[in-house]
Parts: structure tokens; C-alpha cells; sequence
């Protein structure tokens, strides 16, 4: 029987990391869980295999159940029946499914009822989940929500919504309105002390909110009158229960049909503070959106999986000019592109998920003992610095990787991949919005500048080329470390201009080239460790990133400042 987990052992693989053992240990604190819950793990090996058992089950579920109804989600989709929401039918099959095998509260404590996985093994219940139908992934993912009310709210709130989630309600984190889409400063949803409830009371729109009937809503709102920047914006729970919201208009969009996307009408309705007042958008809305951003970028790659699947089986069966058409080079080419970016992207979303557990559990410790060793804190800051690093080139990425694999397997399918009865086509309109929301490219490319222009990335590649990799790989180390100076080259010059607009103009060249060298690095470690997954993928990765790298230096190199007239709209 099909299993998504086990099907592909190049995701296993990634829990053999040796930066794990540390992440299990920070989790587990001495595995003191085991004297109280029998399914807390005992030892280290214990807890890996715990994990297995884990992403077996969600395989199983993805393979067998969400795949199946996939197509009738993506035909039926959600509707709305006097402001209510209502799932298509076979998204409450899944989601019945995804709670009996106990797959909610992943990432939460077990004393509140939570399976308290890391985000390395959580984002990989995410790609298998996506691959199987990327629109439930997304109601499914966002009980991610949940980590921010964990981080920053009360234990009383802790006490009271955590449990609900990891029993399977769902959550929706409702930051966007008509007039506020990637500039949130702009959010005028309006939150008002009810002196007399002793509450808040939250009034206004928002718009295109994933999930945005759910039970417990996180919403950003303006809490200071008079403030018309983030200054003023605050965190509020909302739960479904004490009604005052409505849907007004579920979008229809070009894909992810089983994803509601939903226009939502506050009125008056009852909210309590999640944290401290104006901090909403400064502090906890970027807690949600590097936590949302990894959520996308596992969400990308098991669509470049599943695009890599379809694209695989149709050229293995379809046969032209006698002969079945993987045989052809323009077509191997193709598929071989297609593996060596959903490897170099996996690695990628684990190497960047794997920096995040390290700081977010050091962060919990801090929280409960108040204190850290000096080495623990060094520590913190250190893999702080590398999560805020990795994370927009692991969701920018992935979420072009995914777009790429998805034309491509239309591209190998020919004229059938135009036809809706194939999966290829809803692949397609799927991958499109993973480059946009959470998000765009292009804001994934600012966060990422000012590790470009202070060397941060530059730093992390000189490390990563001291490392050493199997004797027949170190002919292909040796072009990355080509790949590297012509970084470096271009990097120093474009500082030395200190022209902001050519910085800005150029900036995705370099966000680009940086990914491209990173990614060709993480491949060669992989490929050193376990040759048999990952020696093909190395090998075209990295030709790959070297074509792209030495195109976008001689671009670099030949622009003038003056030459950006000649780009700029009319």
C-alpha cells in the first residue's frame, strides 16, 4: 500500500542530521516526560524512531485518504451558507482522519495535550500532508498558529486554547484587510476596551484570511487611537464560540480549492489580549510569519515531490516514436532538474527547520527557568541568526522550486497536461500562490538583503566550503567554491557603488546566487553522507546553480548604474 512518508526515504534521511541529537535533547530535557506520559520517549534513539512512527501514520493518512479525495475537494470546494463557511465534503473526512490519528498539537507541550514534535519532524508531516493535496495542508498547518499564543500569551490562555487545539479545532491568523496586504502598518481593524465586559471588543474587515472561519482566531488590530502605523497594533484571541464574526465572501481562487480564503466581518465582537498592547505587528506578527513562511516552504516542496511523481510515472509510460518518451534527453533533462531542485530544496527546509528548533527550544527553557548558561546564550543568539537567515531563502525558494516542478511535469505530460483530468493541471494552479502569500519572492528577497550586503551569507558559505565531502564530489565542491568568488566579487562591488537603486534593483540576482551556492553546498553534504539518494541530484545541482551563478555575475558586472532608465516603467 502507497505511503507518502516511506515511499521516500530522502526524507528520513534528514532526522540522521547530527545537529538532531541536540534539538531531541533541548526538547526533551532530560526525557523527564517519560515518567508521566507513556508515549514520551526515553532516549534519544527512542524519540527519533517515535518520530518515524509519527510521519509513518501521516503517510499512510496522506497516501490513502487525503490523496483520494483530493480531486473532489478541488471540484466541490468550500461554500457559504448564511455566514457561515462550510468545508467541501471531503475535508471533513480529512480532517476526521488527521485527528483520529492523532495528528493535532504537534508542536505543543504534552501537558497540554500536544505531541511536542520539533518543527524539523512538524515540517515534514506538512510536505507529506501537501503532497497528498496542498489546500488541506494549509487548514491543517495552521494549528502552527498556536506556537504564538504558547510564546507570548497567558498560562490561563495556554490552559484554555491549547488543549482545544491539540483535540483538532482549527485556527486562522486574520492580519490582512482591503487596504493593508504586505504593508500590515496599515491594518485599522479596531480593538476597544469593553470596561463593562472587561474585554475587548474587535470591529472592522478583514480580508483573504486562510481558514477564516476557524474556531480560534490570532488577529492583528489597532488598539491605540489616533496611531495610523504598527506602533499602534496589538495580538487578540478570538474564539469562534462567542460569535460576532462573520464570513461576508469566500474567494474563488485559481487553486487550493480546500483552502478557504475568506472576507470576515467583526462586529463587536469579543476578543481578550494575546500578550502586551502594541506589540502586535512588531514582535508577535513576525513570530507567526517566520513560523507561517517554513509552513509554506514544506508546503512547497511536497508539491515539487508530487510534480516530480506525476512528471516521473507519465514519462515511464508514454510512449512516442516507438519508444517511451523518458529516453529522450530534452526529457530526462527535465525530470533530472526536477529532482536535483526538490533535494536541494529539502535540504534547504530541514537545514533552516533544524536552526529554528535549536533557538525556539532554548527560548521555551528561558521562558520557564528565566535564566540560561552564558554558553546557552551564545547559542541562541547564534541559531537566532540563522533561522531569521535561512528562512526567506527556504520559503522564497521552495516556492519557485514548486512553481518550476509543477510547469515542468504539465511540460512533460504535453497536451494531456492541459486536461483536467490530470493532477499535473491542479499541481499547477496550486504551486501559483506559494510565491505570493506569506509573503512574496520579492519580500523574501528584502528580508534577505541585509544578510546579503553585511556578509552573513558570505560567512555561512566560507564555513560550509571548509567542510569536507567524498572524494568524487570534490571536483564539483571545487566549481562552488568558483560559484562562491564570483559571489564574493560582485558583492564587493555593488557595496563599494553604494547605489541603494542598483542594491535594490539587483538584489534578487544576488538573493539568487546565494541560495543557488548554499543550496549546491547542503547537496554535496547529503550526497556525501548517503551517495545512493543524493550523488545524481548533487551533480545537476550543481551545474545547475553554476549556469545561473555565472549568468546573473556577468549581469551584475555589466550594469551601470545609469542603465536602470532603460528598465523603468512608463
Amino acid at each position: 500500500m502507497a505511503n507518502y512518508y516511506s515511499d521516500h526515504p530522502e526524507i528520513a534521511f534528514h532526522l540522521d542530521h547530527p545537529l538532531m541529537r541536540r534539538i531531541v535533547d533541548l526538547k526533551e530535557r532530560g526525557y523527564a516526560d517519560a515518567k508521566e506520559y507513556p508515549d514520551a520517549p526515553v532516549d534519544y534513539e527512542d524519540a527519533i524512531e517515535n518520530y518515524k512512527r509519527i510521519l509513518d501514520i501521516t503517510g499512510d493518512v496522506a497516501a490513502n485518504i487525503l490523496e483520494p479525495n483530493s480531486e473532489s475537494v478541488d471540484l466541490e470546494g468550500p461554500h457559504l451558507e448564511n455566514g457561515r463557511m462550510i468545508y467541501a465534503s471531503k475535508t471533513f473526512e480529512n480532517i476526521d482522519a488527521t485527528r483520529k490519528a492523532g495528528l493535532h498539537g504537534v508542536s505543543m507541550p504534552r501537558r497540554y495535550g500536544g505531541l511536542n514534535l520539533p518543527n524539523v519532524t512538524f515540517s515534514m508531516l506538512s510536505e507529506v500532508i501537501s503532497a497528498a493535496d496542498a489546500g488541506f495542508q494549509n487548514i491543517w498547518s495552521l494549528q502552527s498558529c498556536i506556537d504564538t499564543l504558547y510564546e507570548f500569551g497567558s498560562e490561563e490562555q495556554r490552559q484554555k486554547y491549547i488543549p482545544r487545539v491539540c483535540a483538532g479545532e482549527t485556527m486562522s491568523m486574520d492580519l490582512t484587510e482591503p487596504d493593508a496586504g504586505s504593508d500590515l502598518q496599515r491594518v485599522m481593524l479596531k480593538a476597544t476596551f469593553d470596561e463593562k465586559e472587561n474585554c475587548w471588543r474587535l470591529n472592522g474587515v478583514k480580508r483573504f484570511i486562510t481558514n477564516g472561519d476557524s474556531d480560534i482566531h490570532l488577529v492583528l488590530a489597532r488598539s491605540e487611537e489616533g496611531t495610523r502605523d504598527g506602533r499602534g497594533l496589538s495580538m487578540f484571541i478570538y474564539d469562534k464560540r462567542n460569535g460576532g464574526v462573520d464570513v461576508r465572501h469566500i474567494e474563488h481562487k485559481l487553486g487550493i480549492h480546500g483552502s478557504p480564503t475568506c472576507e470576515l466581518t467583526y462586529k463587536n465582537a469579543k476578543a481578550e489580549l494575546c500578550g502586551s498592547t502594541r506589540l502586535g505587528l512588531i514582535k508577535y506578527v513576525m513570530a507567526l510569519m517566520n513560523g507561517a513562511r517554513l509552513g509554506i516552504a514544506a508546503q512547497s516542496v511536497g508539491v515539487e515531490q508530487e510534480a516530480y511523481n506525476e512528471g516521473l510515472k507519465y514519462a515511464r509510460e508514454r510512449q512516442q516514436f516507438g519508444q517511451k518518451i523518458i529516453n529522450f534527453p530534452a526529457v530526462y533533462d527535465m525530470l533530472s532538474r526536477m529532482k536535483a531542485k526538490l533535494d536541494a530544496g529539502r535540504s534547504l527546509l530541514y537545514q533552516t527547520a533544524r536552526y529554528v528548533d535549536v533557538y525556539k527550544a532554548l527560548e521555551d527553557i528561558q521562558r520557564e527557568t528565566k535564566s540560561l548558561t552564558p554558553e546557552e546564550r551564545q547559542e541562541l543568539k547564534k541559531y537566532t541568526r540563522l533561522a531569521d537567515a535561512f528562512t526567506p531563502l527556504a520559503k522564497g525558494m521552495n516556492s519557485e522550486y514548486a512553481n518550476q516542478n509543477a510547469y515542468d511535469a504539465i511540460s512533460i505530460h504535453g497536451g494531456s497536461g492541459f486536461i483536467m483530468e490530470y493532477k499535473s493541471q491542479r499541481l499547477y494552479r496550486d504551486a501559483r500562490i506559494f510565491s505570493i502569500y506569506e509573503g512574496t519572492t520579492q519580500l523574501q528577497v528584502v528580508a534577505a538583503l541585509r544578510y546579503i550586503t553585511n556578509g552573513t551569507y558570505l560567512s555561512i558559505i566560507k564555513e560550509m566550503l571548509d567542510s569536507e565531502v567524498a572524494d568524487d564530489l570534490k571536483a564539483l565542491k571545487a566549481r562552488v567554491a568558483e560559484m562562491a568568488a564570483l559571489y564574493e566579487e560582485v558583492l564587493g562591488e555593488v557595496k563599494e557603488e553604494n547605489n541603494q537603486d542598483k542594491t535594490d534593483f539587483v538584489a534578487r540576482r544576488l538573493y539568487e546566487m546565494t541560495a543557488d551556492i548554499i543550496m549546491s553546498l547542503l547537496i554535496l553534504d547529503d550526497a556525501t553522507r548517503a551517495p545512493e539518494l543524493f550523488a545524481k541530484s548533487a551533480n545537476v545541482y550543481v551545474r545547475h546553480a553554476e549556469a545561473e551563478c555565472r549568468g546573473h555575475h556577468a549581469y551584475i558586472k555589466s550594469l551601470e548604474a545609469a542603465d536602470l532608465e532603460h528598465f523603468k516603467a512608463e
